[in-house]
């Protein structure tokens, strides 16, 4: 996607803040001197004005100081009344955005864009069993928060389920209860980027993750992932030549491909991460919605020396509204994340967590689990029934909720999602889950919202108005 006006012109902003942070890591102390212009400028890839802007912001704002025909150095600790300068100066304005949300909240009967169970799969019966039992077990739960951390005894049951999927040893206190992956990927963002740092991500890759990562920032490089995974070549050149602050990864049931990273790959990337120092961020949101054979090992098995953070959401699969999810990281990442949550939220609520406690350890819960892959892998197999005759391209999913389709260079996807939001049919253009705003031929399609009737009359509908477009 391309920059706004407005962005460009507050991108000096951005530079400012990333030069502070480097000089708060210390890559830069008192009275040393920065980089030129010019030097910065390419470092960046940016036009010098930009970074003349911000250094000389820097210099207002006490952050810096200039010798004549010598160039700008790092000024002596910000003062308090310096320091309320720096709040008081206007920040990004309008950085916070939200494509697939925005496209999610058009009202449609054939729902493709929504990458969510129908809730008509839900154990929704079940779970209002748990609710009368919580209580009775808990009655004063209304009148405390949860422990910042997580419910003490949800952390004990999801480490010994944890442990036994990773196939490693941990503790309780290596695992952080967050509301939603999304709060998850969130709080990494906020811990781990400043101002124009670069990171590694997927391209394509979830939309919503690449919009919290821009608000903090973020720079992209970007890897193509495919059914065969990842260019390692490719990866290993981004690490050592861009030292990114990490690589955001999906690479089981992926969103929105549906491509599983292969595990002849997963041990070599946890190596180059080592080899480099760049966190991996694994994003696990579908492994428990498989279909024919369980998904293969996680990257965090091969970890040895805390390289990488692990995100398992239960929300997708048990009850959305709950929002139960759970970081798995060594002390040096949880500690601060605990810090964070603290000031975002103090907690998640105890009483979602206590019923997913309840539901999650009984037979129903497999129960659930078993039927849910059956009437999503049905789902999946009507989908792509309805697709099979329009020489569209796509690979089947093993797991998880979407199909990633290629179509004809004849059709205008920009013009085929505007026609079918007009016959209340909703998906989600490419350009939304690549980094660079491209990838304007495909589009994803989750089989997983809407019922089987619904989707054999959608797709048709879908393909009916696409042969319309390509004449």
């Amino acid at each position: 996607m391309k920059n706004s006006a407005a962005d460009k012109q507050l991108l000096y902003l951005q530079v400012y803040e990333h030069i502070l942070s480097r000089i708060q890591r210390g890559e830069w102390q008192t009275h040393d001197k920065l980089p030129s212009i010019r030097m910065l400028a390419s470092e960046l890839k940016i036009h010098r004005l930009t970074v003349f802007r911000a250094y000389q912001l820097l210099k207002v704002n006490g952050k810096a100081y200039v010798k004549e025909k010598s160039g700008y150095y790092v000024n002596s600790p910000t003062t308090e009344s310096e320091r309320e300068l720096l709040i008081s100066h206007p920040r990004t304005e309008n950085r916070y955005k939200n494509d697939i949300s925005e496209i999610q909240r058009i009202p449609a009967i054939y729902q493709f864009s929504q990458a969510l169970i129908d809730p008509n799969l839900l154990p929704n019966l079940f779970l209002s069993d748990y609710v009368k039992k919580v209580f009775d077990i808990y009655p004063k739960i209304m009148g405390t928060y949860s422990t910042v951390q997580g419910d003490v005894e949800l952390r004990e049951v999801l480490i010994g389920y944890m442990t036994q999927r990773l196939k490693v040893q941990l503790s309780a206190d290596e695992l952080l209860i967050t509301s939603g992956a999304q709060q998850a990927i969130d709080l990494l963002a906020r811990l781990f980027i400043r101002p124009l740092d670069t990171i590694l991500v997927e391209r394509p890759t979830y939309s919503a993750a690449l919009d919290i990562f821009r608000a903090q920032g973020a720079r992209f490089l970007s890897v193509d992932i495919t059914p065969e995974g990842y260019d390692l070549n490719q990866v290993e050149r981004i690490m050592k030549d861009h030292h990114p602050r990490f690589f955001y990864m999906n690479p089981t049931f992926h969103n929105p491909t549906g491509y599983t990273v292969p595990a002849s790959q997963r041990k070599q990337l946890v190596e180059l991460a080592e080899r480099y120092q760049c966190l991996l961020i694994e994003d696990d949101a579908f492994h428990d919605m498989y279909f024919d054979e369980m998904p293969t090992q996680s990257l965090f098995t091969y970890d040895t020396d805390g390289w990488v953070v692990y995100l398992s959401s239960f929300s997708k699969y048990v009850a959305p509204g709950l929002r139960i999810c759970t970081i798995v990281g060594r002390n040096l990442v949880i500690e601060p994340l605990i810090t964070l949550k603290s000031l975002v939220d103090n907690g998640s609520p105890l009483v979602n967590q206590k019923l997913f406690l309840h539901y999650f350890g009984s037979e129903r819960m497999q129960q659930h689990l078993h039927k849910l892959r059956t009437a999503l892998q049905i789902r999946r197999d009507i989908m792509e029934q309805e697709l099979l005759d329009t020489g569209w391209k796509w690979t089947t999913p093993n797991g998880g909720l979407n199909l990633w389709v290629e179509l004809p260079q004849s059709i205008s996807v920009d013009t085929l999602w505007e026609m079918c939001i007009q016959e209340q049919i909703s998906f989600v253009p490419g350009r939304v889950f690549d980094p660079s705003g491209d990838m304007n031929s495909s589009i994803r399609l989750c089989y997983s919202f809407v019922n089987e009737e619904l989707i054999r009359e959608g797709i048709r509908r879908l393909v009916k108005i696409a042969a319309h477009l390509s004449g």
